[in-house]
């Protein structure tokens, strides 16, 4: 199995987004077999369809072949039924940043996954312990969150609430490392390590802009340029989506009560006005 964890043969994942379906592309090109459970069949076969139209775009660039193709197909199956995790060793939320949602999705878990299974969330800044509590298992409950695009970004933050045991985190951390990411263990604390340092610039960079200080073109020039980074603060958030920018900077707020990360106005307006970035085709920037 490609170096994959022993004691983890087989992963769920639950959700049919972009992240969803990177998610499942990752752990079936390290050899695992994979559940996709969407609330649908038709969006659950529409995210293997897209896995498949990756791939192709993998080959046609000369970094797959049809066998591996092939390969990671065969190990994904999708699914409506919740119940088609049951037998998972491992189980991977993805669903919409909302709380309460994810709440109830663990409790649903804890009453079908096998005893012995890890429930993860694929958070990126809500309190993971609040969710291993609404189970009999929150010693097997932790956070083991992949960046967009997680076939290709490298990094994986494996979270440790404080009800998690030592071989529920050394087990996520096998599993990242055999997914090929390099992963770092991080205290549940929101935003973990990248969303707390990265949304406070975010943040600023539009309060920058709302100063006048200069357009967003020339910020985002500005910090491409001057600090190498590969994209420009309002470029990003239309990536990350301005909605989940937002659903961000408020847990962070709440948690520190930071004034960094008080969301500025236009961030928030931009949301009420359904302006959500490349999802949307407007944000800051038309696409």
């Amino acid at each position: 199995m490609t170096g994959a964890p022993d004691d983890i043969k087989r992963v769920g994942i639950l959700g049919s987004g972009i992240m969803g379906a990177g998610l499942a592309e990752v752990a079936a090109r390290a050899g695992y077999d994979v559940v996709v459970r969407s609330r649908s069949q038709a969006t659950a076969d529409a995210l293997v369809a897209s896995i498949d139209k990756g791939l192709t775009k993998s080959i046609e660039r000369g970094k797959a072949t049809e066998e591996d193709k092939a390969a990671i197909l065969g190990r994904i199956t999708a699914t409506d039924h919740l119940g088609g995790v049951a037998d998972c060793d491992l189980v991977i939320e993805s669903v919409v940043e909302d709380l309460q949602v994810k709440l109830d999705l663990f409790a649903e878990l804890e009453q079908i996954v096998k005893p012995g299974g890890i429930l993860a969330t694929n958070t990126s800044t809500l309190p993971v312990v609040e969710l291993a509590m609404v189970t009999k298992r929150p010693e097997l409950v932790c956070g083991i969150h992949f960046f967009n695009p997680a076939p290709a970004m490298k990094l994986v933050e494996v979270i440790r609430p404080i009800t998690a045991s030592d071989a529920t985190i050394a087990t996520a951390m096998a599993f990242a490392a055999a997914c090929g990411k390099d992963a770092v263990e991080v205290q549940d604390r929101a935003g973990f390590i990248v969303n707390a340092l990265l949304f406070p610039y975010l943040n600023n960079a539009v309060r920058l802009w709302e100063q006048g200080t200069a357009s967003k073109e020339s910020i985002d020039t500005a910090m491409k340029g001057g600090c190498n980074f590969p994209m420009g603060p309002f470029a990003l958030l239309d990536l990350v989506g301005l909605d989940t920018s937002l659903a961000i900077l408020d847990a962070l707020y709440d948690e520190f009560r930071d004034a960094n990360y008080a969301a500025v106005p236009t961030l928030r307006r931009m949301v009420t006005a359904g302006r959500l970035g490349r999802k949307t085709k407007l944000g800051f920037y038309q696409y």
